[in-house]
């Protein structure tokens, strides 16, 4: 009989999404090994949400820029406070840096690769096991890989989202504040400018929503970007600006109380996803196979591109062009604009949204 691990590492060294859809692994490692010990290795640009995860017990964290030390010294810190620290290590990244911490951090290491094996051939050597990191498949699926490797299986993923008691009653508090019921959720921003709706088709949607007579709740951070949208909001009775306002966990108290979500693909909507709310997704160039809205009931995300297609909770809105979806960031693959966002109707959004509202109501 295998012995069962009580300590475990999970690395997820990329973006927001990815740490926060690694709750499905880490909410069935903890169910199947008995309340493990479970910490956390990410980049330190996700924390926040990285935070609200479930059964977390000691976030540790790599910062790509500033903290006054460079990279290398930060993998010696941190291969020095994990070697042989674990049971296990599941690291759900391919690049070099975090095969190397799983490597080290446990007595059993497994690990996502990359398919060239020119690239994983000694990855594939020194681990105890390993899958090929699939883009083909979305990312819940590639993350949950490990478990069939460990023997749990993987049953149906759902994915959920937490916050505390403290930050739902902020939420109520400002809610009550502004005079709004029932609302939706709009979130206009992204971490990347290649994602946004571009603002004169933003502001024509925001102004047929205004019509419906429902609040919408536009949200979204301090960064540049949305700060950028928050100055250019038109100003409608029905749209309140929230953008600024709210923390990681406020935001998913928040996303909570809505009865639906409108905007990007970006954290904010798999957070809404999450809370199993009435998605509507615009799309430009990323991928649905890796990236698409999951729907909890359906156990799937989509994989195939369409002007507009609904599957269970979700509704995704793509241009009609044959470049979609190109997978690169923006036309330039630079972080440039993405011309097939300028190619989405407002009025197909808002058509959608109003007829699901009406049988809603």
């Amino acid at each position: 009989m295998k012995p069962t691990p009580r300590s475990i590492l999970v690395i997820v060294q990329r973006s927001n999404g990815d740490v926060f859809l690694s709750s499905p692994l880490i909410e069935a490692l903890f169910q199947a090994y008995g309340s493990p010990r479970i910490d956390l290795l990410i980049n330190s640009d996700t924390l926040p949400i990285a935070r609200t995860l479930p059964h977390i017990v000691e976030i540790l964290h790599f910062t790509y820029n500033g903290d006054g030390r460079g990279r290398g010294a930060q993998t010696t810190d941190l291969l020095q406070k994990i070697v042989r620290r674990y049971d296990l290590s599941i690291n759900l990244t391919a690049s070099d840096r975090s095969v190397l911490f799983a490597l080290v951090a446990g007595r059993k290491a497994v690990s996502a690769v990359e398919h060239d094996r020119k690239k994983s051939w000694w990855k594939r050597l020194l681990l105890s096991a390993h899958y090929d990191f699939d883009s083909s498949r979305h990312i819940i699926e590639n993350n949950t890989t490990a478990l069939d490797l460990l023997g749990i299986g993987t049953g149906k993923p759902a994915v959920c989202s937490f916050s505390s008691e403290t930050a739902a009653k902020s939420v109520d508090r400002m809610l009550t504040d502004r005079g709004i019921p029932e609302f939706i959720i709009v979130h206009p921003g992204a971490q990347y400018d290649y994602k946004v709706y571009p603002e004169k088709l933003r502001n024509e949607l925001l102004k047929r929503l205004d019509r419906l007579g429902i609040p919408m709740v536009v949200t979204g951070s301090k960064s540049v970007l949305d700060l950028e949208i928050k100055r250019g909001l038109p100003k409608l009775a029905n749209i309140h600006d929230f953008i600024g306002l709210t923390s990681m966990e406020e935001l998913i108290a928040l996303s909570n109380r809505s009865i639906a979500y409108i905007g990007a693909d970006t954290l904010t909507m798999h957070i809404a996803a999450s809370q199993n709310k009435r998605i509507f997704a615009i799309y430009g160039p990323t991928m649905l196979s890796m990236w698409s809205p999951w729907c909890n009931e359906l156990g799937m995300g989509s994989s195939t591109n369409r002007p507009v297609q609904t599957y269970g909770n979700v509704t995704i809105f793509q241009a009609d062009m044959p470049c979609v979806a190109c997978g690169k960031a923006g036309c330039d693959d630079h972080h440039g604009a993405s011309d097939c966002l300028n190619h989405i109707s407002p009025d197909l959004i808002f058509n959608e949204i109003r007829e699901w509202l009406t049988t809603y109501r």
